[in-house]
């Protein structure tokens, strides 16, 4: 602070005697010896600053010169206005209504193929699809009672139900029943034409 005080007077001083040296007649003659007193650095209590070099010719001296080792001012200025302060909030955009219908269930329909008649009787075959996969099979008109009854009741409970190889394969690809190789075929030929039907 106090070498700013300094280098502020002699400043002042210095261009004190500048415009006196500029401003008479036969200024641009002036010497060092020319420079009046008045213009030697000044210390605050009236006297010479102990550490001054003198004045040069042109009436400035070298310690006149502003300095530029001050430290800046840690208030900030009158002038200067506050940052503006940003949020660090993002807003988020409202959520969209919820739909409260749902997907369509897929429609459940029923298909019989037609009557296929075979050696020990005649049969048919309805299937139930939902979508266009089969959920149920089942044998109609199918041989009751005796031999002919056992054999349909074979193939009905390896074929027939939500359970069977009708559900399990999804097709007409089925395994021949031991024992009612034509009844086997009959269902088979029935279920056949109900899928072309599907």
């Amino acid at each position: 602070m106090r070498r700013a005080l300094i280098a502020i007077t002699g400043l002042a001083a210095g261009t004190t005697a500048l415009v006196v040296l500029k401003g008479g007649p036969g200024a641009g003659q002036a010497t060092a010896g020319d420079v009046p007193a008045a213009s030697a650095p000044v210390a605050p209590g009236g006297s010479p600053a102990p550490d001054a070099p003198p004045p040069t010719a042109s009436g400035v001296t070298p310690s006149a010169a502003p300095s530029t080792s001050a430290k800046p001012s840690a208030k900030p200025s009158a002038d200067r206005t506050p940052a503006t302060r940003t949020s660090t909030r993002t807003r988020t955009a409202p959520a969209a209504p919820r739909t409260t219908t749902k997907a369509p269930k897929p429609t459940t329909r029923t298909v019989t193929g037609p009557t296929v008649t075979y050696r020990y009787g005649s049969l048919r075959v309805q299937i139930t699809l939902s979508g266009s996969r089969i959920v149920d099979a089942t044998g109609l008109d199918m041989p009751v009672g005796g031999q002919e009854g056992q054999r349909a009741d074979d193939v009905q409970a390896r074929y027939s139900g939500s359970s069977g190889e009708v559900v399990a394969k999804q097709s007409a690809n089925l395994n021949t029943v031991s024992g009612a190789t034509y009844t086997s075929t009959a269902y088979k030929q029935s279920l056949q034409s109900a899928l072309d039907r599907a």
